[in-house]
């Protein structure tokens, strides 16, 4: 079953004093793209968040957000009294007035707060290890659900394909003789004065390029390998878009060697259907 590369987890825990947010998002990319957003005091556990992410998922452009929200009632900014006493201080003695209004004014000077560097805690990364898990689990199952969507209209269109190829198959069995009508009576005059056997030969050979059979019979098979493709235990965006490769490249002879207006205009829809296949194959795992 295939599976797409867009897809979104999120797991939020509630600790005593904090909130911590794990949110991963994907979009599609050829490769793994990590993107990490976390907050200072984990930026040193960073490396191992991608690993976690990298032994879950194969590809595609990842956004992950660890966002701690602290609820408690110590706050990590403190005021730097010291500092703010010594500004005090020599304000006063060059304007002496209130104190609210000097304290006021020593607050919006350099240095007032001090932030206190937390400590990183084991058991806190360990939890939040835990709901990463649970956030990739969560994405996992959303590229599941998207790749059942992608799946049905894949299906859907190649089934169309298919049926646009019988529509082939049934012309294709009067198209060489039209063809050969015309060319006789194209080359009617030459005829008489050329030799009957080597113009006969010069013929065959010149319908021969017109021949679709060998085309016909691989587009066909192309078609049923790309439906089993997906049916495949394993997602293979990669695989899939070389059997598209393939199939247009059998479209394409078809509709060069048609020699024929309403086999074109087949083809001309099989070429749409194929290119909103390769559309969205661009999201296929």
């Amino acid at each position: 079953m295939i599976q797409s590369m867009t897809g979104f987890g999120k797991h939020v825990l509630q600790l005593p004093g904090k909130k911590i947010t794990v949110e991963v998002k994907s979009l599609n990319s050829k490769s793994l793209d990590i993107n990490a957003r976390v907050p200072q005091v984990y930026r040193e556990k960073e490396l191992e968040f991608r690993n976690t992410i990298a032994r879950m998922l194969d590809r595609g452009k990842i956004d992950f957000s660890l966002y701690i929200e602290s609820n408690g009632e110590e706050a990590s900014t403190r005021i730097n009294q010291s500092v703010v006493r010594d500004y005090m201080a020599q304000l006063g003695e060059i304007a002496p007035g209130d104190t609210v209004r000097l304290l006021e004014m020593a607050l919006r000077l350099p240095d007032t707060l001090k932030t206190e560097r937390e400590e990183l805690d084991p058991e806190e990364f360990a939890v939040i290890q835990e709901a990463l898990l649970k956030a990739l689990e969560e994405l996992l199952l959303f590229r599941s659900e998207e790749g059942k969507t992608l799946e049905t209209d894949f299906v859907q269109r190649i089934e169309t394909l298919q049926r646009l190829l019988e529509e082939v198959k049934t012309m294709d069995a009067d198209r060489l003789g039209a063809v050969r009508e015309r060319l006789d009576r194209a080359v009617a005059d030459l005829r008489e004065t050329a030799d009957p056997n080597r113009f006969e030969q010069e013929l065959i050979y010149y319908l021969e390029k017109y021949d679709i059979t060998e085309e016909k019979v691989r587009l066909s098979r192309h078609l049923e390998y790309f439906l089993s493709t997906m049916d495949a235990n394993d997602s293979n965006g990669k695989k899939l878009g070389f059997i598209s490769q393939e199939i247009g490249r059998e479209i394409n002879t078809i509709g060069s060697k048609a020699n024929d207006a309403t086999m074109q205009r087949i083809v001309v829809q099989m070429k749409d259907e194929l290119e909103k296949i390769k559309e969205q194959m661009l999201n296929v795992l």
